[in-house]
């Protein structure tokens, strides 16, 4: 991705994975993440958007643990509010890794080494796509056919742009999500691992165990 900033700064939420190509509305109300977007707006506009780690509530006015990996989104539909927060529209750009943090200011800066991943790379043959659509079905119901319907049938979503719809739209966990962003070119192959996980887990229990009747020893 030539022309990409190589330092930006870093946006850390505890449930937020964004993915290339897709959108995420902000409200920005802390003093620091103010600073953040009245300096970048004026600038490249470009904010990495992380995933907090581990026990980040213990730290959090700090410096808490983030993941390594994360996705920067693109500065759109900025307003500043007359109290000084702002509203906007974060736009997915691509992936990147921390290289080395900043800590020169008030928030979280980063030098980072862009790594996206080729979009070819998430697309899809008409087998991967058969089963992909089943295991939507089994796993959302009723649901998933009129969203697969929307999304494939009628706005034509496919490859890539379908690939991180799904991951970033489903209802799974953030560190489930965390995951399907780290697997990058393998995000097709993680993403039928983790519907398929979620189905076991709802058929056995989130212990491993059976939702049946005991057994009788």
């Amino acid at each position: 991705m030539a022309a990409l900033p190589t330092i930006i700064p870093i946006f850390p939420l505890p449930n937020l994975v964004l993915f290339p190509g897709l959108s995420v509305p902000l409200h920005i109300f802390e003093p620091r993440y103010r600073e953040m977007i009245a300096e970048v707006a004026d600038a490249h506009g470009m904010i990495g958007m992380m995933l907090l780690k581990g026990d980040w509530q213990a730290d959090y006015q700090g410096f808490p643990d983030i993941f390594e990996i994360g996705c920067a989104g693109k500065i759109g539909g900025l307003v500043k509010l007359a109290d000084g927060r702002y509203n906007l529209v974060l736009e997915g750009v691509g992936e990147f890794r921390i290289v080395r943090e900043i800590r020169d200011r008030s928030y979280r800066q980063a030098e980072v080494a862009w790594c996206p991943v080729r979009r070819d790379a998430l697309d899809c043959d008409a087998e991967t796509m058969d089963g992909l659509r089943e295991m939507l079905f089994s796993y959302l119901g009723d649901a998933a056919q009129e969203a697969w319907r929307t999304i494939v049938e009628q706005r034509g979503l496919r490859g890539a742009d379908l690939i991180n719809f799904l991951c970033f739209h489903l209802d799974i966990t953030p560190i489930e999500k965390q995951t399907l962003l780290e697997a990058r070119a393998d995000r097709v192959d993680c993403l039928l691992d983790v519907l398929t996980f979620k189905l076991e887990e709802r058929k056995h229990g989130p212990a491993g165990t059976s939702g049946g009747p005991d057994t009788v020893q």
